[in-house]
């Protein structure tokens, strides 16, 4: 499949510098970089991704890491890009974990951001029922859509940050972009650990939030495995979304990283 993208394009017809591509987490879209894609462009390509049932991408069955991997194969293809700098958050780490796997000789360098190759017991069981509850309210306005979604989600950050995901209908109802029973069937394979065999044995940084439960000291063995050349960063004050609420110190890190290579 192939998939939408927000793509900035070659900087430089000159330029070496391998594009830089991005996948989001569960509910976001390649929407919620723009604000680090205007610093990341002035010196290189950018490509943010849409995950499949996500964005403007299209809506199908199945969110397999290896299905999802193999759209953004795809969709890379496409494009003409073979080799490239992989960053994934939450859900579209464990994505880029699955593609760096499936084809490492084209993934120069792998970030991970708040996220472990784990499989995870917890649920968004509130943030399902706070989107089913704006579906069937049809709501006409955002205030309307988040007192429905008050109902079950109290944080307001995490109402807002669903609220990225409405667009409006030609009735001017406010309707979920996402594809919600796709996503809802395939909850048990986003929450388990990422496809693919063996260790991807190039560059990597884990990026975590020092307030998230994400990536804890008890996952080293299990990143180990997985990503044996990985070097761990904390980011002090950061939670699961660590680069909105830390987001100079998630770029410098960035920057940090591919120095280095």
């Amino acid at each position: 499949m192939q998939l939408h993208c927000i793509d900035t394009g070659v900087v430089d017809a000159d330029d070496a510098t391998r594009p830089l591509v991005v996948l989001h987490g569960l509910f976001g879209s390649a929407d919620n970089w723009r604000s680090p894609i205007k610093q990341w462009q002035q010196t290189r390509r950018v490509v943010a991704v849409d995950l499949r049932n996500h964005g403007r991408s299209p809506h199908a069955p199945g969110m397999r890491y290896a299905q999802m991997a193999d759209d953004v194969a795809e969709s890379l293809d496409a494009l003409e890009i073979t080799q490239f700098d992989l960053l994934g958050h939450s859900m579209g780490g464990k994505v880029a974990i699955t593609l760096a796997r499936q084809q490492p000789q084209a993934v120069a360098s792998l970030i991970v951001a708040d996220i472990a190759p784990v499989a995870y017991d917890h649920g968004h069981d509130e943030i399902f029922a706070a989107m089913r509850r704006v579906a069937e309210g049809e709501p006409e306005s955002r205030r309307e859509a988040d007192a429905l979604m008050a109902e079950s989600v109290e944080v307001a950050a995490t109402r807002q940050f669903l609220a990225t995901n409405l667009v409006r209908d030609d009735a001017g109802i406010l309707r979920w972009r996402v594809g919600l029973d796709e996503i809802a069937d395939g909850y048990a394979d986003i929450i388990a650990a990422p496809d693919g065999e063996g260790a991807y044995p190039g560059p990597a940084l884990l990026l975590r939030g020092g307030d998230s439960p994400y990536v804890r000291d008890a996952h080293r063995d299990a990143v180990a495995a997985v990503m044996p050349e990985a070097t761990w960063q904390t980011l002090e004050g950061a939670g699961h979304w660590l680069h909105a609420e830390q987001p100079e110190a998630f770029l410098q890190a960035l920057s940090r990283f591919f120095a280095s290579l």
